[in-house]
């Protein structure tokens, strides 16, 4: 019953919202038509701004998978994994998660389909894929859109947090399933 009212809720809830919006508008008697074109010009010149950084990080991401680069890192690293018991399966995922979401995506599809995503080295993938955050992607593509040059901090905090949040999935994993 519960799981019919939550599936007829989250069918309805953007239609009502959009409805109680343009109700809100004609009360505030905002012409909605010309509001709408507005915004979508604005989301169309956002759009067209981001695809030089999409494109410099897509290829970077390129070069680093085709040179074999990342393998050769993930290779230097497998016996300091193995001291502390960390799956060398996610190695990857790790160093993909903070540079691209899709990509992160690409190589937790390929950990279940050779794993299983109930498997220990499933479950740590899906718990970094829902702990960790694309910290480069968004620092390259939403600060370059609204023209952020000096970063400060956030490059190194997030990053941090992206490698708080690797640690913690295999801690809490290894606890709960290990």
């Amino acid at each position: 019953m519960l799981q019919v009212i939550t599936q007829t809720m989250a069918a309805w809830i953007i239609p009502m919202f959009l409805f109680v919006a343009l109700v809100y508008a004609v009360i505030k008697k905002v012409d909605v038509f010309d509001t709408f074109v507005e915004g979508a010009k604005d989301g169309f010149a956002t759009s067209v701004k981001l695809i030089p950084f999409l494109v410099a990080m897509l290829v970077a991401i390129g070069l680093l998978r085709a040179s074999g680069a990342l393998d050769l890192f993930i290779d230097l690293l497998t016996p300091l994994l193995a001291r502390f018991n960390i799956p060398g399966e996610v190695v990857p995922l790790a160093i993909m998660r903070p540079l691209s979401g899709s990509g992160a995506l690409g190589i937790t599809a390929e950990i279940f389909n050779s794993h299983g995503p109930d498997s220990f080295v499933g479950r740590i993938a899906s718990t970094m894929q829902g702990s960790t955050d694309t910290t480069l992607f968004v620092l390259t593509v939403y600060f370059g859109s609204v023209g952020i040059r000096r970063t400060r901090h956030a490059l190194a905090v997030g990053l941090l947090a992206d490698f708080t949040g690797f640690i913690a999935a295999i801690i809490v994993c290894t606890m709960v399933f290990g």
